[in-house]
């Protein structure tokens, strides 16, 4: 089998398995995603989503936040670990959008990383989730898992992860893709346990069935 043709097998075993997965961090407008996945940097979603209640009640659109004040940016995500340079980088963000782009979260991938804090990561979840554009996002559990299925051979750098897999995953299945490894990442191919191989649906196809890689 080739890594394309594993590609494929696997992407429809998960979408069996998690046929409603998405972004786990909770949203309603581009620029809060924007904010949120910064914040999410060493963070839970969970977290995020929790924290970002009191951000938003105090400052609900993408003007107030731009003018908020960094100290008090920095006071409300602290939860969310490095508080100070997350609010930085989202006080900047903010302004950016307000001046440049009227507001709004600009769809072009390059404008994005030119965003502060916003890597390729974050780029490809918004190009994703946000505009439906074709986007791999390689964070912890995509790097993981791909490297002990096979799809990857010991690569663990995002963007060379990250352009590995645009040559095996057709471009429209990139962002669902991921985001069911998130999921699976969580539930069954474990980082902090060993992996339960034995409930896994991709266990008779995986590389490394019972190997912690």
């Amino acid at each position: 089998m080739t890594k394309k043709e594993l590609a494929l097998e696997i992407i429809e075993r998960l979408k069996r398995e998690y046929p409603d997965a998405g972004c786990t961090l909770d949203y309603n407008e581009a620029w809060k995603l924007l904010v949120s996945v910064r914040l999410a940097a060493q963070c839970t979603d969970a977290r995020v989503n929790v924290v970002v209640q009191d951000l938003y009640a105090k400052y609900p659109d993408v003007n107030a936040l731009a003018e908020a004040d960094v100290d008090d940016i920095e006071a409300i995500v602290r939860p969310c670990g490095l508080g100070r340079s997350k609010a930085r980088d989202i006080s900047a963000c903010m302004k950016i959008l307000k001046e440049e782009y009227g507001g709004k979260v600009p769809d072009d991938f390059d404008a994005l990383l030119k965003l502060p804090g916003v890597g390729r990561k974050s780029a490809n979840l918004i190009m994703g989730d946000v505009f439906g554009k074709p986007a791999i996002v390689t964070d912890t559990h995509c790097i993981r898992l791909v490297n002990r299925m096979g799809l990857v051979d010991g690569v663990k750098e995002p963007k060379k992860v990250e352009m590995a897999l645009w040559k095996i995953i057709p471009p429209e299945e990139g962002s669902d893709f991921c985001h069911r490894l998130v999921y699976h990442g969580r539930d069954v191919c474990t980082a902090r346990t060993k992996p339960h191989c034995e409930k896994c649906c991709l266990s008779d196809i995986c590389a490394k069935t019972g190997v912690e890689a």
